[in-house]
């Protein structure tokens, strides 16, 4: 148990401070209210009016996010494969080649569909 002490107490801290800046945010903070701070807002488009409750944001926009997930994932399988790449030899590689070559096609199965168009 003495290994996990600092561990436990630095996770300790870390919630306290969550908490602490939670509360002390709705305490201190101005209760000014209005339609601007509660409509959705993205980046480099003019806010447009919107139905009570919110908008519905384009599928692009999901799509987007869904291809950064993928690719990502990319890079986690790829990190340990680069680290042990001596240790796998030949299996490993024809192993990675396979799945590089998946993630491509699908990638340039979205490419084809427009699906990297913003227009």
């Amino acid at each position: 148990m003495e290994l996990y002490t600092p561990v436990l107490a630095l996770a300790a801290l870390a919630f306290g401070f969550a908490v602490f800046s939670v509360v002390i945010s709705t305490q201190t903070g101005p209760k000014r209210f209005n339609r601007v701070k509660v409509d959705s807002y993205e980046c480099g488009i003019e806010p447009t009016p919107q139905p009570v409750g919110g908008g519905r944001f384009p599928v692009k926009y999901y799509i987007t996010a869904m291809m950064f997930i993928i690719f990502d994932i990319e890079i986690i399988f790829l990190y340990p494969w680069a680290v042990h790449f001596d240790a796998l030899g030949l299996f490993g590689l024809v192993e990675m080649v396979i799945f590089i070559a998946t993630v491509f096609v699908a990638y340039a199965y979205v490419w084809r569909r427009g699906g990297l168009d913003w227009d």
